[in-house]
């Protein structure tokens, strides 16, 4: 009779605790915890401490959520000053939501989907991932749904692989295969792929056809040909993706984004979905015309757009001036060290890109232009200036860099900067959108590309663009979205995968240390200078705790600020908060959704005893009252 009891017990809470989520929910802003209750100090957060990131406050015990903001922040456990039994205690540490300057919602979610290369050591190893993949997913390879993939790097096979290294597998033999190098401006196809391309395969503008030791690799402007055969997935499959990768950033503290190339079909979708409660990280998106480095007015959205609730914003244009460092296709302003009869290829000459920037910047965009290259740096340096002159055009003098700064226009990567350059961007304010773990991933050959003189004057450029309010990020899927091994890789200058800098003697020492971070540097490139880097500003509303900011937070389980340095490559979040919303917690215990709303303590342990559940089990912290 007790069992049953019991057992009739736990379904009536269940009803009500599913009572109260229906009741409770709303579709913007999540969950129970924020809409607004008859008592005006509810809900209230407890800490052992809150480091807020705002000058004026920088520390914190407890802050107050309402409708998805801060309402309030203390600076001590305010239980004089409001009921108690509305208040929510933990023994975490927390710091704001942490925030990546420059990554790839969907592509990141399709590789989750997808064949991982990354750390592939030979074409063998490729192969069998391949076919391991392909046993789990049988579907895959076929000509409606091409096996996809991402993370090869042909520095360890020692050439570029072919079409032909897949096809002399019999188990792989007539599979339509498409996987993209680890700086996803190279992809390799197979032979049934090749079969659909023309016999005589041109050469691109702005590209390379790989034709050495053979066929089957297309780098930058040439990927398009192969792009336009791809069967595309539907909003179907775009949508798992996205929710795929929305749970792996919470998972690591993201709470927000910047998309560096949504297209007008993925703006619309993202615009859809952010209104539901699978939509889980903010994200601000750079538009990317179908063509590249145009201007699509006849086919953009109506942006720019800006979000009622912060969730999905776009407001910025992404353009390309080069390809990347590894394939030796970034524009350099001289040849490379160890290819010294290239200089890498512009993605659009100098002239266009000044153009295109203008059109945009007098739409009323962001302009961000993807520059790895020293010349391409140049000359998107030159393409901001003349739009500068357009856009604060009848400025007077002491309101030109105001205007100039208010832009907010930015180099995306900004790897290698010729010091004029650099003076340059101060002058004209603009932002760099650094990625610290490109800095490390490169080190291995960075310098046998450009040589000494070029890596210390010149490359992966940090504190002394400091001043810059430099955006940090990771550009996943090409790296890991951790923004701890991106804080890691910032402070250390070391691979945060190993611990280990490239000196094979001293491998304890980091990479040209004089451009690393500190701690509370690196930090801020993940939080508020992100915000910074939007246009129109974030500023105030992201990246820190103040009252009118967006409710983000991490919970981490000691305070960063007194972690071993160490610590931050195998660092776990507890728990990531988006909005007032909780919606990743590492122990995945049952919040206290129902007693959350009882007046007493005595109701909620009478209503913890009729279902025999402790309070750890319900997720409750010591002192909870």
């Amino acid at each position: 009779m007790a069992a049953l009891s019991r057992l009739s017990w736990g379904f009536i809470i269940s009803a009500i605790v599913a009572v109260v989520a229906a009741l409770s929910f709303d579709v913007q802003r999540g969950p129970w915890y924020t809409f607004p209750n008859h008592h005006s100090s509810w809900p209230i957060y407890c800490y052992k401490s809150v480091r807020t990131l705002d000058g004026e406050q920088p520390v914190a015990e407890c802050f107050r959520v309402l409708n998805g903001k801060f309402t309030f922040v203390w600076k001590r456990d305010p239980k004089e000053e409001v009921d108690k039994e509305h208040t929510v205690y933990s023994d975490g540490y927390v710091i704001p939501g942490l925030w990546d300057g420059h990554g790839h919602l969907l592509q990141y979610g399709e590789f989750l989907h997808s064949v991982d290369l990354f750390g592939s050591q030979s074409l063998d190893d490729v192969r069998d991932r391949i076919k391991a993949y392909l046993a789990a997913n049988p579907e895959a390879g076929t000509s409606g749904q091409w096996l996809r993939g991402v993370g090869w790097d042909q520095s360890v096979f020692g050439r570029m692989p072919t079409a032909d290294d897949i096809e002399q597998d019999d188990q792989l033999k007539g599979i339509y295969m498409m996987l993209d190098r680890i700086d996803v401006h190279c992809t390799w196809v197979s032979k049934a792929v090749l079969d659909l391309l023309p016999d005589d395969i041109p050469d691109v503008p702005g590209g390379e056809v790989v034709r050495d030791p053979g066929l089957g690799v297309f780098c930058d402007n040439a990927i398009d040909m192969v792009m336009d055969l791809w069967p595309k997935p539907g909003a179907e499959e775009k949508t798992r993706a996205i929710k795929s990768a929305m749970k792996e950033l919470n998972k690591v503290g993201l709470v927000g984004m910047h998309d560096a190339g949504v297209t007008k079909e993925d703006a619309q979708l993202y615009s859809k979905l952010s209104a539901t409660p699978d939509w889980t990280v903010r994200v601000h998106g750079m538009l990317e015309c179908s063509k590249r480095n145009t201007y699509c007015a006849d086919s953009r959205p109506n942006y720019p757009m800006y979000g009622d609730n912060g969730m999905f914003v776009l407001t910025a244009v992404k353009l390309f001036a080069d390809g990347a460092l590894g394939s030796w296709g970034s524009a350099m302003l001289e040849p490379y060290s160890d290819r010294p009869w290239t200089s890498g290829s512009l993605l659009i000459n100098a002239s266009a890109l000044a153009e295109v920037t203008t059109m945009w910047a007098l739409a009323g965009y962001q302009v961000n232009i993807h520059a790895i290259g020293d010349l391409a740096n140049r000359n998107a340096i030159d393409a901001f200036e003349a739009a500068m002159k357009q856009v604060c055009e009848g400025e007077k003098k002491k309101e030109l860099a105001k205007c100039r700064a208010g832009r907010r226009f930015r180099l995306e990567h900004a790897q290698i900067i010729h010091p004029e350059d650099q003076k340059r961007m101060r002058a004209l304010g603009i932002i760099p959108s650094i990625q610290p773990t490109h800095a490390t991933s490169d080190m291995k050959y960075a310098e046998d590309r450009l040589g000494p003189q070029r890596i210390k004057k010149e490359a992966y450029r940090m504190k002394s663009l400091l001043d810059l309010k430099p955006v940090l990020g990771s550009d996943f899927p090409v790296e890991p979205p951790n923004p701890f091994h991106g804080i890691y890789a910032a402070v250390t200058r070391k691979n945060p995968n190993t611990g280990l800098g490239p000196d094979p003697e001293n491998p304890s020492k980091g990479w040209h240390t004089e451009e690393a971070l500190s701690l509370d540097e690196a930090l801020l490139g993940f939080t508020r200078n992100v915000a910074h880097g939007v246009y129109p500003t974030f500023e105030g509303q992201a990246g820190v705790i103040k009252r009118g900011a967006y409710a983000d937070w991490v919970v981490l389980d000691e305070p960063l600020e007194g972690m071993d340095i160490e610590k931050l490559r195998t660092l776990k979040v507890r728990e990531t908060w988006i909005g007032g919303r909780r919606v990743y917690s590492r122990d995945e215990k049952l919040w206290p959704l129902s007693i959350a709303i009882l007046h007493t303590e005595e109701e909620a342990m009478e209503m913890i005893n009729m279902v025999s559940l402790t309070s750890d089990q319900l997720g409750f912290e010591e002192g909870w009252p």
